[in-house]
């Protein structure tokens, strides 16, 4: 339909006002929610107004509505009035009226889809369902929102799955099918519980080799539900019933077609796409209610009573009550003025007063349906009242509870259906059960004094039926009670059985590998303050420790062994404790369990570990409250979550490139980022949504954003590679101050305590203080002048203010400087001695501390009054780009490229006093003691200090009697010494570095070494004397692993080439006999003979590890391809070192992790992670009993297996 005439002539009138005065950007997003204007056509307009206009011209009647409306909606009274006299006038939509079409291939459709059928007394509405229906059609061409909202008991549920109930419908635009999902009220552990089920409900349907293990986050699900939905699904609708939360929708935007019902028709303002509503009155018209009332007792409408009139009326409509009292007369036929005179009497008021829903009818309709209950079917109907709201349960639950045969229960359930008095869900086998709202609320007033012993039967019950173990069948029964014990305990006062319940490591154990680790954690921060009473606080601290720190771990397919994680944990914890008892009890059945033996030198450090994106963290803070954390990076998002458990409160797209800040207001009700797409935005955390965009004063990426510390006057403030500094006030569309000095990019800005100053870090070398009042610049600090001995660019990353504002901190190169803000003079110096740079600095807004990130993985603290290191915070697997104290600076928070962020406790984080070791090392194994040489991080043996090596020490080891280290080198050389007098041979002959040697012989005085590099080949040399024997020019590309067999008759090497070489020994001599290439993909990276020499164990880059025969050369076995997940390859990383066990029945290996094998079978028995990754090379006593290695960020594993 074009525009009116009218309409048209009136737009060109007022065309210049309206240009002048309108900003678009507010305007377009309710057009758009119209469905008037799409998406790319508001990138097209973005900020011009002419353009705007331009589209409104080419637009119809709708669309000028719909932007007379956004002009009331912003405030634009006066402009609105100008358009008010020539709206069009639009006569009322006409619905078609659809024949009712659930066809054979509908209800297919809508059962496999789990649409709920009709109920068993059903009334139509066709006006309401042709509305939808209507909204619907709008989604045959494109995505989008219908939502269907009106008060509770209205009948929205019914309306949805009856609008989707037609052929037509179905197979003009969702031939990919209707998918219902249930949600309620939820929190975000049990919403990835639903998504999970739904994924699983689809994959099913395809073919077995779809299906896949549960997602383990709700980024995982949406992104699984993303795929299912647009590539397997195409053209489907999904069905969102009871939607409370915005952060549900957030969660499932999906870019796909969305039905939702709910009682919040603003829910969809968090959500992009095309937006269409359908409102459901709260009443039944009195034909419809009559209707039902002629239904339940089989009487023509003319033949009902005249009191059936007036007790719809007294129902006000609800179908809910209407239904309730149907079912009563169902049964009471002669009783019609009874039950009116019942509802008119409202003697249950106090009752429905004190419900969340304002129903006059419905306590008296409840009340006169339980009567009617025989008595020991009205003392299980009250056993309901301990359900959560919007949970289905299966009889089988129920059967427990009451101690009944699950067919018996099912016929009473039947008989409280058929009353209206609960509703069944039929598409699921075995049926599910539950209430409506209004239902539990009205149970739970009546028997609020009650409540404690209806819980507590019910933990009861469940002791008593499952005294022999937890239930791990893993279906609706089981879910149930692993989801609801911990809850039902809590509410029934059971302090000490709930104690005895989360406090266990087989409760841990079963409800992770069920339910996943989020439930857990929720449920250890939910019930903290009953847990943290009297003696029970320091294991409820061990607990969370662990499951903060290892939830990552508990999330793997196959499911870790959560009794070998535990035994990671401190001595003094409880949970190692258990571990340690269950170990030995395994132990003692052949079960292969190690203990880490020096882990009290290196404890664990982290709060929490958090992985909230894919790709790197360039930015997280605390808000001022402390109770949340925001992140963002290289994924573009920006997310939200607790600070305590972890859970996600909110996730935005926020920008299209990379996003390099975030930052709270003071008030923590905005949140700030910026971006290098060149954009500042500002948005509304509550509720998810974008308030302002600021991309017209920055040219380029804009690194650095942060608010006053104050809402006394609040700013904004940015940097960016343009070289300024600009000031936001939020009320104003454009900057309040553009602040020019630097002559470089700016990197990072900050605001004194006061807000009185701002500091400002540049390449240029300078750090500039600036009056906020006038965006004058007050002074320069040259960071460069502190760089005398060097011509190179000093580049300025960070500032910090202590609490005082009396001194500015600033970091550049490895270095980080202290000065008077008043004199700036310089007053400190923290000397880092590293070879990394230092990423970020933050000063303690509540102590004297100072935290440095650096691009070696660590955080360090130092204390600013004695200049002295007070703590190490090693964990981080890859650069740290941000560290932020919380505002009592009891925590500390940093974030790396490694996709983590940590939380770190400031008081318990140990003092540098464990050395960080380099991987390479070698161990010599004695009956009384272990003997580790390693390097330390300043290239240090730790035996003794032997000077020779001109590069990078890259393998050593020691001769069998202890005497003489042998040190390999990337400087080409081989280096025998005499450790103990410091006499050293050299040997030479290799062109490129040499990785790894062997010694052959086992003669205390004469040893034969074989040694291999990257150069291609292998030489034999006699170390005693250093005379070369023989060179083998083995592969064309670099050699990365090399072993003799234990007979000493072959020797084999592996490559980057994917080859593996065997070679002969005819003595003195190697001959070279074939080479191994079937099978591996990728860089052969280890090797290993078993000590029969029969066997040949070769290991990739890719985690897999093959078994071949030494006598030709076949594939015997590949080991278990299980432990694969996600991205991960199938050893955590590259496959580093192997090891047989004496009898060769046992294989240990290392890669991203350390890992233990049956060689017969090829399974894996046991695996350890590391506090870091990457293991290089393990080292095992003779009797395979101890096992020692190091990690890529310096920490020493003495491990030894329990027996």
């Amino acid at each position: 339909m074009a525009l009116e005439e009218g309409a048209r002539s009136c737009l060109l009138r007022v065309r210049n006002r309206l240009e002048q005065d309108i900003k678009p950007s507010y305007l377009m997003d309710h057009m758009i929610s119209d469905g008037v204007l799409t998406v790319d056509e508001e990138e097209k307009i973005r900020t011009q107004a002419v353009e705007l206009l331009e589209l409104l011209l080419r637009k119809d009647n709708h669309a000028y509505i719909s932007f007379y409306n956004a002009l009331i909606k912003e405030a634009y009274d006066d402009l609105a009035n100008l358009l008010h006299d020539d709206l069009p006038n639009i006569s009322p939509s006409v619905y078609k009226s659809f024949p009712d079409g659930c066809t054979p291939y509908v209800q297919t459709v809508l059962s496999e889809g789990g649409v709920p059928q009709r109920p068993v007394v059903f009334v139509s509405r066709p006006e309401l369902v042709n509305r939808i229906r209507e909204k619907l059609y709008r989604l045959q061409k494109e995505p989008g929102w219908v939502t269907v909202f009106g008060m509770a008991g209205s009948g929205k549920s019914v309306l949805a799955a009856e609008a989707v109930r037609h052929h037509g419908l179905i197979e003009e635009c969702f031939p990919g099918g209707v998918h219902w999902l249930s949600i309620g009220q939820l929190d975000k552990p049990d919403l990835l519980a639903k998504i999970q089920s739904l994924c699983f409900r689809l994959e099913q349907s395809l073919d077995s080799q779809s299906l896949q293990r549960p997602p383990n986050s709700l980024d995982e699900a949406k992104e699984r539900l993303r795929f299912l939905m647009l590539r397997r699904y195409p053209r489907s609708l999904l069905i969102l019933d009871d939607i409370w939360d915005s952060t549900v929708l957030k969660a499932l935007d999906i870019h796909c077609r969305i039905l939702l019902t709910t009682r919040n028709r603003s829910l969809t303002d968090s959500v992009s796409g095309a937006k269409y509503e359908v409102e459901v009155e709260s009443g039944l018209e009195d034909n419809k209610g009559l209707e039902i009332l002629a239904l339940y007792t089989k009487t023509k409408l003319q033949g009902l009573p005249e009191e059936a009139r007036s007790i719809v009326r007294e129902c006000k409509g609800s179908p809910l009550v209407v239904s309730l009292i149907g079912a009563l007369l169902k049964d009471k036929p002669n009783r019609w003025r009874y039950y009116l005179c019942q509802l008119q009497q409202k003697q249950f008021k106090r009752i429905r007063k004190s419900s969340s829903y304002d129903y006059d009818a419905l306590d008296q309709a409840m009340a006169a349906s339980i009567e009617v209950l025989p008595d020991e079917h009205r003392d299980l109907y009250k056993d309901l009242t301990v359900l959560e709201k919007d949970i289905k349960i299966p009889a089988k639950v129920l059967s427990v509870l009451w101690d009944m045969e699950p067919e018996e229960v099912e016929d009473i359930l039947e008989e409280f259906v058929n009353k209206s008095l609960l509703y069944v869900d039929s598409n699921n086998k075995p049926y599910l059960y539950y209430l409506h709202d209004l239902q539990l609320d009205f149970l739970v007033e009546q028997n609020r004094n009650e409540l404690e012993s209806l819980h507590t039967k019910v933990v009861r019950q469940y002791q008593q039926h499952y005294k022999d173990g937890h239930p791990t069948s893993g279906d609706d029964e089981c879910l149930y009670w692993i989801r609801f014990l911990t809850y039902h305990m809590a509410k029934a006062n059971l302090s000490q059985e709930l104690y005895a319940l989360m406090f266990s490591l087989d409760w841990v154990n079963i409800k992770a590998q069920i339910m996943g680790p989020a439930h857990l954690i929720n449920d250890y921060v939910e019930y903290g303050p009953i847990l943290d009473k009297e003696a029970h606080q320091p294991t409820n601290g061990h607990f969370q420790e662990f499951l903060s720190l290892n939830g990552h771990q508990l999330e793997q397919r196959p499911f870790p062994d959560v009794v070998q994680l535990a035994l990671s944990e401190p001595h003094n914890s409880e949970v190692y404790r258990q571990a340690l008892v269950k170990a030995q009890e395994g132990a003692s059945r052949g079960k292969l369990y190690i203990d880490w033996l020096n882990k009290s030198s290196v404890e664990s450090l982290s709060l929490l570990v958090i992985h909230p994106h894919q790709g790197s963290i360039y930015s997280a803070c605390f808000s001022h409250d402390g109770t949340k954390i925001a992140s963002c990076g290289a994924s573009k998002m920006l997310k939200v979550f607790k600070s305590k458990s972890g859970e996600k409160l909110m996730e935005i797209q926020a920008h299209d490139e990379e996003v390099l800040c975030c930052a709270f207001s003071p008030d923590d009700r905005l949140l700030a980022t910026c971006s290098s797409d060149k954009k500042v935005k500002v948005w509304n955390v509550e509720r998810a949504m974008l308030l302002r965009v600021f991309e017209e004063e920055h040219e380029e990426q804009v690194n650095h954003c942060q608010f006053t510390n104050t809402t006394r006057r609040l700013l904004l403030a940015t940097c960016s590679n343009d070289k300024f500094l600009n000031l936001w006030n939020l009320n104003k569309p454009s900057s309040q101050n553009t602040v020019f000095g630097h002559f470089e990019p700016v990197n990072h800005c900050c605001f004194s305590p006061d807000d009185n100053f701002l500091s400002t870090s540049s390449n240029d070398g300078t750090v500039k203080l600036f009056q906020v009042s006038s965006a004058n610049e007050w002074k320069t600090i040259n960071v460069r002048e502190m760089f005398t001995e060097s011509d190179e660019e000093v580049l300025v990353k960070c500032s910090t203010w202590t609490a005082d504002g009396k001194r500015i901190i600033c970091a550049a190169r490895n270095d980080v400087w202290v000065f008077d803000v008043e004199t700036s003079d310089m007053l400190l110096e923290i000397r880092t001695n590293r070879l990394s740079m230092v990423q970020y600095c933050h000063a303690c807004p509540t102590s004297n501390l100072l935290a440095i990130a650096y691009s070696n993985y660590a955080v360090e603290l130092w204390d600013l009054g004695s200049n002295k290191k007070m703590a190490d915070c090693s964990g981080h697997l890859s650069w740290v780009q941000r560290v932020q104290f919380s505002p009592d600076g009891s925590q500390l928070l940093s974030c790396s490229d490694d996709q983590t962020v940590r939380l770190w406790e400031t008081k318990k984080v140990h003092t540098s006093s464990a050395v960080c070791l380099k991987r390479d090392s070698d161990v010599l194994f004695t009956d009384e003691e272990i003997i580790v040489s390693a390097a330390d991080n300043c290239n240090r043996l730790l035996l003794a200090t032997l000077l020779g090596h001109t590069k990078t020490v890259l393998h050593c080891q020691f001769s069998q009697n202890g005497q003489t280290l042998i040190t390999s080198s990337e400087d080409t050389t081989i280096r025998v010494w005499r450790w103990q007098s410091g006499e050293c041979k050299v040997l030479q002959g290799h062109k490129e570095q040499v990785r790894c040697f062997s010694l052959l012989s086992k003669s205390p005085t004469e040893t034969t070494l074989l040694s291999w590099s990257f150069d291609g080949t292998v030489k034999v040399a006699l170390t005693h004397i250093g005379e070369k024997l023989q060179d083998i020019e083995a592969h064309r590309e670099a050699i990365l692993s090399c072993h003799v067999s234990p007979d000493g008759c072959f020797f084999a090497t592996t490559s980057a080439d994917k080859m593996i070489k065997r070679c002969a020994r005819l003595w003195p001599d190697f001959d070279l006999l074939s080479g191994l290439r079937i099978g591996h993909q990728d860089c052969v990276r280890s090797c290993r003979f078993s000590w029969d020499s029969q066997r040949l164990a070769t290991g990739d880059d890719n985690g897999q590890i093959r078994l071949w025969s030494v006598k030709d050369g076949s594939l015997l076995k590949i080991c278990s391809r299980d432990g694969k997940d996600g991205m991960d390859s199938l050893h955590g990383g590259w496959v580093t070192d192997l090891h047989f066990s004496p009898d060769d029945s046992l294989l240990v290996s290392t890669g991203g992790y350390i890992k233990w094998w049956n060689v017969d079978k090829g399974e894996a028995l046991q695996t350890f992670f590391p506090t870091g990754s990457a293991l290089k090379k393990i080292h095992v006593s003779p009797d395979f009993s101890t096992f020692v290695t190091i990690d890529n960020i310096g920490i020493l594993y003495i491990l030894q297996r329990l027996m």
